[in-house]
C-alpha cells in the first residue's frame, strides 16, 4: 500500500535493522536524505515484489487441471485471491511499511518454486529449462542470507522430493536416474549461492544456533520439563491466527488482529481439506509439507511475549493465502454446479464480483485501519520509542560546549555510549557535538564507570542527567543511581522539565577522589514478616558519611544520601517498594520518597531467583522551606501491587526510624 498522505512520525528501532517512517516518501527522502530510503526501499520492494511471486507461483502450480489439461482460469483464480488478500492484508501491509527483513523470505522463496515449477513442467520439451532450475536454486540458496526462520526451507525441498517416492513400487531406478541430473543443478546452484553462509558456518558452527538455542523448545531450561505441552500450546497459538487472534506486536500488525478474518479462515480451512484429500498431487502435497514445515520455526520457539509472531512464521504465509485461493475455487466450482451448470457468463460474472468484493471491502478496512489507527496508536509511539527522537531533538539543537555532558539512563545498555559500545538509533539520530552518554547501572562497578567517562571530558564543568517522564521508557531506578552519585560528587543547579523528560544540572563535579557508593555501612538488622530483611543502612551528606547513631544536621545543603542493604528470601514472589517519610511531633509528614526496590541484575524483588543481597541508592532532596526542628527520617517497606505494608517481626510495626535529621536555619 502507498505511504500515508500525511506526516505523522519518524523514528528508528533500537537495534538499527528496523525503521519507520510515517511520512510521504518525498518528505522523508528531503529530510533524511538517501539513508532512511537505503534501508527502508530494499524491504519495501521484497514485500510488493512477493505479491507478484504468490500470483505467479499460483497460476503455475494450478494452470492445470487434475487431469493435466490447460485451465488457466483455475490458476488465475488461485493466484489472483492469494495475491489479492495478501495485498490487503494489514498483517502484511505493516510489515512491509515498517523495513521488516523478513519481507525477503516470501519472495525468494516463491520465486524459487516457481521457477523450479516452470522449468520442471518444460524440461522434456524445451532446453531452456535449465536456466530455470539454476535460477530456481539461486533463489533457493539466497534464503540463507535472509531471516533465520529461513534455514528451515531445505527440509521443504528435500521433504517435497521425497514425496515422490511414495509409493515405492511405481518408481523406478531408470525415472529416478533421468531426473538426477537437474537436481543437481538445483543443488549446485543452491550451494554456490549460499556458499558464502555455508562456509561462515562451516567455520564459526556454534554461529548456527546462535540465535535458535536460546529459543528451543527442548531447552530444559526453557520447557520445565513439559516440551510436548508446550510444544501443543504453541500450536494452539498459531491456529489463532485463522480468525482468533493474531501477532500482539505493534510493529507486524494492528491490535493483534487475526491473519485471517473469519471468512478468510473458513475459505483457508476448505483449502486444507481439499489439499489432504488430493494429497497425491504435488501441488497440494507442496502446499501442506510446506505449510508444516515453515510453521517449525514458531512452533518450536519459546516465546517471551504472547503467541503468535508473525515473523516466525513468514516462510508459512504464501502457503496460507494459497490454501485460502484453493478454497474460494473449490467453492466457486460447488456454487457453479448447484446453480450456475448453464450459465457460465452468470457464473463467472458472480465469482468476479464476489471475489473482487471481498477484496475490495478488505482492501478498505487495512487503508482505514493502517492510516487512520495503526499511525497514530499511542502503542506505536511506545513500541518505536518515540521519546528517544524528542530527546535527540533536543540534544542536536543544543549549542556546541565542550565543558559539558549529558548522562542519559537506559536500560537496555551494558556500556557508555561513545565508550566501547554503539548504538545505531541513537547514532543515526544523534548528530550533536556535546558529549552524551547512554549507561545502564547494573553494569559492574558503575560509580568507577561514571567517573572515568566524566573525566575523559576537558575541562567538565557542567553534567547534565536525563531523568525519563514517560513510563515507556523502562529505566528501573537508573535516574536514582545517578542522582546519588552526582549528588554526592558535585552540585545540584536546576532542573529543566521539557515533557517527555527532565533534564538536572551539576556543576562542580569532584573528580580527583575515586568514587564510592559508600565508606562503610551501619548494621540495622530488620527482619519482615514478608520474606525481605534489611541488613544495614549507610546515611550521608556530600562526600562526607555520616554515623545514624548521632542526630544529622541540615543546614544550606538539602541533599541527603542513603544506601540500604537488603536480603531477599529464596523465590520471594512480592515485588516491594520504600516511602521514606520524614516526619515531627508538630508535622506529621513533611516530606516523603517512594521507590521500587530494584536487584543488581536490575529485576524487581517478586521475579523470584535465589536468595540475595543487594543495595538500593536513594538521593533526598528535602526541600527549603521545610521549617527548623528535629526530623525523623522513618521508612516502610510495602506490597508495590497491593500497597500493603509489610511489618517488622516480634514488633509488628509499618514504619522504622533509620535516623534523625536536625534541621536549623541556614546563616
Amino acid at each position: 500500500m502507498a505511504p500515508p498522505s500525511s506526516p505523522k512520525l519518524l523514528i528508528a528501532k533500537n537495534n538499527g535493522r528496523e525503521w519507520l517512517g510515517i511520512y510521504p516518501i518525498a518528505l522523508t527522502v528531503s529530510l533524511m536524505g538517501r539513508t532512511e530510503l537505503a534501508v527502508r526501499l530494499p524491504t519495501i520492494l521484497a514485500g510488493v515484489s512477493a505479491i507478484f511471486a504468490v500470483f505467479w507461483l499460483g497460476r503455475l502450480l494450478f494452470g492445470k487441471d487434475e487431469s493435466g489439461r490447460d485451465s488457466p482460469w483455475r490458476g488465475l483464480v488461485i493466484g489472483g485471491v492469494a495475491a489479492g488478500l495478501l495485498v490487503v492484508s494489514t498483517n502484511h501491509t505493516v510489515l512491509g511499511r515498517t523495513a521488516n527483513t523478513a519481507q525477503p523470505v516470501m519472495l525468494f522463496l516463491c520465486l524459487s518454486l516457481a521457477l523450479f515449477q516452470w522449468g520442471w513442467g518444460r524440461r522434456a520439451s524445451s532446453r531452456g529449462s535449465w536456466w530455470r532450475i539454476v535460477l530456481a536454486g539461486a533463489c533457493a540458496g539466497l534464503l540463507l542470507h535472509t531471516y533465520v526462520p529461513a534455514r528451515f526451507t531445505p527440509f521443504l525441498y528435500i521433504l517435497f522430493s521425497l514425496s515422490f517416492l511414495w509409493p515405492v513400487r511405481l518408481v523406478s531406478w531408470g525415472s529416478m536416474r533421468a531426473e538426477l541430473p537437474w537436481l543437481l543443478a538445483f543443488w549446485g546452484a543452491y550451494g554456490l549461492v549460499a556458499a558464502p553462509m555455508l562456509i561462515h558456518f562451516a567455520l564459526n558452527p556454534e554461529h548456527l544456533f546462535l540465535r535458535s538455542k536460546s529459543l528451543w523448545l527442548f531447552d530444559p531450561s526453557l520447557n520445565q520439563g513439559e516440551p510436548f505441552w508446550l510444544y501443543l500450546q504453541n500450536v494452539w497459538g498459531y491456529l489463532k491466527i485463522f480468525g482468533i487472534r493474531g501477532d500482539p506486536d505493534w510493529r507486524s500488525n494492528f491490535a493483534s488482529r487475526p491473519m485471517l478474518n473469519v471468512w478468510e479462515a473458513a475459505f483457508f480451512w476448505l483449502g486444507v481439506c481439499v489439499a489432504a484429500r488430493r494429497w497425491r498431487l504435488p501441488q497440494f502435497r507442496l502446499l501442506l509439507i510446506w505449510l508444516g514445515v515453515m510453521l517449525l520455526p514458531a512452533t518450536l520457539a519459546v516465546d517471551h511475549f504472547p503467541l503468535p509472531n508473525t515473523t516466525r512464521m513468514i516462510g508459512a504465509v504464501p502457503a496460507i493465502y494459497l490454501l485460502l485461493g484453493v478454497g474460494v475455487w473449490e467453492a466457486a466450482k460447488f456454487l457453479k454446479k448447484g446453480f450456475f451448470s448453464r450459465h457460465d457468463t452468470g457464473y463467472a460474472i458472480v465469482v468476479g464480483v464476489v471475489v473482487g468484493g471481498m477484496i475490495l471491502v478488505q482492501g478498505v478496512v487495512t487503508y482505514l485501519t493502517y492510516f487512520q489507527k495503526w499511525a497514530d496508536a499511542p502503542e506505536i509511539r511506545s513500541e518505536y520509542e518515540f521519546e528517544w527522537s524528542i530527546l535527540t531533538k533536543y540534544l542536536n539543537a543544543q549549542p556546541h560546549n565542550p565543558e559539558t555532558a549529558f548522562l542519559i539512563p537506559d536500560g537496555q545498555r551494558q556500556q557508555p555510549l561513545k565508550a566501547g559500545f554503539r548504538s545505531h538509533t541513537f547514532d543515526y539520530l544523534y548528530q550533536g557535538e556535546t558529549p552524551a552518554y547512554l549507561f545502564h547501572t547494573a553494569m559492574p562497578d558503575f560509580a568507577n564507570r561514571i567517573q572515568s567517562t566524566m573525566l575523559a571530558v576537558d575541562d567538565l564543568s557542567t553534567v547534565n542527567v536525563v531523568e525519563w517522564n514517560l513510563k515507556s521508557v523502562w529505566t528501573g531506578d537508573e535516574y536514582e543511581r545517578f542522582a546519588f552519585l552526582l549528588g554526592k560528587y558535585g552540585h545540584y543547579r536546576d532542573s529543566e522539565d521539557l515533557g517527555s523528560f527532565r533534564v538536572h544540572r551539576y556543576t562542580d563535579v569532584s573528580l580527583s577522589t575515586p568514587w564510592k557508593p559508600y565508606e562503610f555501612l551501619e548494621p540495622l538488622h530488620v527482619v519482615y514478616d514478608g520474606g525481605i530483611e534489611l541488613l544495614a543502612v549507610a546515611l550521608g551528606r556530600g562526600q562526607d558519611q555520616l554515623s545514624i547513631e548521632e542526630p544529622i544536621l541540615i543546614r544550606k545543603s538539602r541533599n541527603i544520601w542513603t544506601v540500604l542493604q537488603w536480603q531477599t528470601a529464596h523465590d520471594l514472589g512480592i515485588e516491594y517498594s520504600v516511602s521514606l517519610r520524614l516526619r515531627s511531633a508538630e508535622s506529621p509528614e513533611v516530606y516523603l520518597k517512594d521507590l521500587v526496590l530494584w536487584k543488581t541484575d536490575h529485576t524487581v524483588t517478586g521475579d523470584g531467583g535465589p536468595a540475595e543481597q543487594f543495595d538500593t541508592w536513594i538521593h533526598l532532596d528535602i526541600p527549603a522551606d521545610i521549617p527548623p526542628g528535629e526530623y525523623e527520617l522513618r521508612l516502610i517497606v510495602y506490597d508495590t501491587k497491593t500497597l500493603k505494608p509489610t511489618v517488622e517481626m516480634e514488633v509488628w510495626e509499618l514504619e522504622r526510624t533509620l535516623a534523625i535529621l536536625r534541621v536549623v536555619a541556614a546563616p
